[in-house]
């Protein structure tokens, strides 16, 4: 499905200042093409036991409990719609490769765009970064302040994804959706554990692995001065002998994020920081819908 306006690319979109203006300019691009909600999902959850009734539909009928009691009960349910989110940002110092134009900045954005997606129709969105927590709720002023603390955020220095995870997953109070933003490098294990344990819980687990072309392709030419921006360490290498072994080692890793995350029942989604955040939120969106 295409957009009714052309895709804005993530360099452009990143030298806007105003978060809720990119916000805004993904998110009007990416309703388009979506015929309904990928939020609002109709769900209906069982309420109480009644006496049947002439003209109750018999599908209702719980013939185990007539077999037990002799009487005729049918079942009535509460219909639900609205889905409280989290949304679970990686704030880690790997998140501000590659300097130009970061996996941080592309994630924040895709963030705040699906947090305005969320607010505009009506569910509550909250946000758990660090040491930052915003609560899921509802309106316009509560959207503001979200995206504030979401502008206001930086990479640094390691995170705790796991101790995230289990503090979104707790927070929500109820059955609802967990988007984690991430390039999953930390604790890999104990991420995992911690997406399982959430999805005993009842809530629904998104997983957004933001990488860069060039961790992927590793397009260096002779030798190369790599330096790890959460200790500090640094490697000296010759860029087209370690090439292969480099690149087939990253291919086996996102397989194995991949993998691991379908096999337990999670929506999984690769975000490239150079394929414009409209195209890869509607597909994320899209495979909701299905």
């Amino acid at each position: 499905m295409k957009s009714a306006e052309p895709a804005i690319d993530p360099a452009s979109l990143a030298g806007i200042a105003d978060l809720e203006l990119v916000a805004r300019i993904v998110v009007e691009g990416l309703v388009s093409g979506l015929h309904r909600s990928p939020f609002h999902g109709y769900s209906a959850e069982f309420s109480q036991y009644r006496h049947y009734r002439p003209g109750d539909d018999l599908k209702y009928v719980d013939w185990k409990l007539v077999a037990r009691t002799d009487r005729v009960y049918t079942k009535q349910f509460r219909e639900t719609t609205n889905m409280a989110t989290a949304i679970v940002l990686d704030t880690s110092a790997s998140m501000a490769f590659p300097e130009a134009s970061s996996k941080f900045r592309y994630a924040v954005m895709a963030s705040a765009a699906l947090a305005h997606l969320i607010a505009r129709q009506g569910d509550a969105v909250g946000l758990v970064a660090r040491d930052r927590f915003v609560a899921p709720r509802t309106g316009r002023v509560h959207l503001r302040s979200l995206l504030a603390t979401l502008a206001a955020l930086r990479p640094h220095d390691v995170w705790e994804p796991a101790e995230m995870i289990r503090r979104a997953a707790e927070r929500l109070g109820r059955r609802g959706l967990i988007f984690v933003l991430s390039d999953l490098y930390d604790d890999e294990e104990r991420t995992m554990v911690e997406l399982r344990r959430a999805a005993r819980m009842g809530h629904e687990i998104v997983v957004l692995q933001v990488m860069s072309r060039p961790e992927i392709e590793f397009s260096y030419g002779r030798d190369v001065e790599l330096v790890d921006l959460e200790t500090g360490r640094s490697l000296s290498l010759n860029a087209p002998s370690a090439r292969r072994e480099y690149v087939d080692a990253v291919s086996a890793f996102l397989e194995r994020c991949r993998s691991r995350a379908t096999s337990e029942g999670f929506q999984y989604t690769l975000l490239m920081t150079d394929t414009p955040i409209e195209r890869a939120l509607r597909l994320v969106l899209l495979a909701r819908q299905h």
